[in-house]
């Protein structure tokens, strides 16, 4: 069996409640995970860390296994699952893998240096609409279904 972990402190309701509803279904084990309370979907637990930084992370980091799902938006974190074998996944539909971490990574941190230099751009506000909602649904959906279907033939022989 495999679990889905979501890293809840940013992730958006929406997507919360479509994890809850489609692991619910299937019986698979879901597991929140943040440094505060957040709004949940009737039924659902949450394990709510100390508020300091990295609580969370390490929780998860800790606690997942092999083979399981985890859901953030937190690129450093996505790169040091990579180590257990794990499908690593942001709410926008990005899949981190060892092949496209490093990238990502140095793509965060040089947006983050502009930042700190006063060159970010201050106008352009991450949005989360339908667009970004649809395309994490058509990732989760297929790497849920994969896993499903491995279990699957696995009982099977």
């Amino acid at each position: 069996m495999f679990s889905v972990w979501i890293d809840a402190d940013s992730c958006p309701r929406q997507v919360r409640e479509f994890v809850f509803r489609r692991t619910k279904k299937y019986s698979v084990p879901l597991f929140f995970v943040a440094n505060r309370e957040i709004p949940l979907p009737a039924g659902a637990q949450m394990t709510v860390c100390e508020p300091t930084a990295q609580a969370a992370d390490d929780y998860i980091f800790a606690h997942c296994n092999a083979g399981d799902i985890i859901i953030t938006r937190d690129i450093p974190f996505a790169a040091r699952l990579q180590e257990k074998s794990v499908c690593v996944m942001n709410d926008r539909g990005t899949v981190f893998t060892k092949e496209n971490i490093g990238d990502r990574l140095s793509e965060r941190n040089f947006m983050l240096n502009l930042a700190e230099i006063g060159l970010g751009d201050d106008r352009k506000k991450s949005t989360y609409g339908k667009k970004e909602f649809d395309a994490f649904v058509r990732t989760f959906d297929r790497e849920f279904s994969q896993k499903l279907m491995f279990l699957a033939t696995r009982r099977d022989t």
